[in-house]
């Protein structure tokens, strides 16, 4: 892990965007900690905000698409999620649509919360906004936290 940090380090911004879509789509990872990193390097915050919000904000638009791939059956013979369950989670994203793509900065449930969109339809380019919006707010708040060291 410290080599693939290192690594992403050296490509600078760009790193940054690609560790930022890594930790928005399905697999774990934590794009703060190479932020962190390459704040205290010396990278200029601003651009190291856009790089992290285009990033994470493309890889929940991954989450998303791959949701809006889903088929019931498939949910409930790989996943093993019984129809009702999915159902009822469906029926409370239709509820508040698109705007509950504000919460998908949280950790782990945020990719959930994306995929899902995916499946129920969601209107994706309001998808689109809230899901940077909240993303941005995230990455604000850490380079905020990290300047104040």
């Amino acid at each position: 892990m410290t080599a693939f940090l290192a690594l992403l380090e050296s490509w600078g911004y760009w790193g940054m965007l690609v560790a930022a879509f890594i930790a928005g789509s399905v697999f774990p990872f934590s794009s703060e900690a190479v932020l962190t990193a390459l704040q205290l390097a010396g990278l200029e915050p601003v651009r190291l905000f856009a790089f992290a919000t285009v990033g994470n904000t493309a890889g929940s638009m991954f989450n998303y698409a791959i949701g809006s791939l889903g088929r019931m059956e498939w949910i409930e013979r790989y996943l093993h999620v019984p129809a009702a369950k999915v159902e009822r989670t469906a029926r409370w994203m239709q509820r508040y649509g698109a705007w509950i793509g504000l919460l998908c900065f949280l950790p782990i449930i945020g990719s959930v919360i994306a995929v899902t969109l995916g499946f129920t339809r969601a209107n994706p380019w309001l998808s689109l906004l809230t899901i940077a919006v909240g993303k941005a707010a995230r990455y604000a708040i850490v380079i905020f936290a990290v300047s104040l060291f």
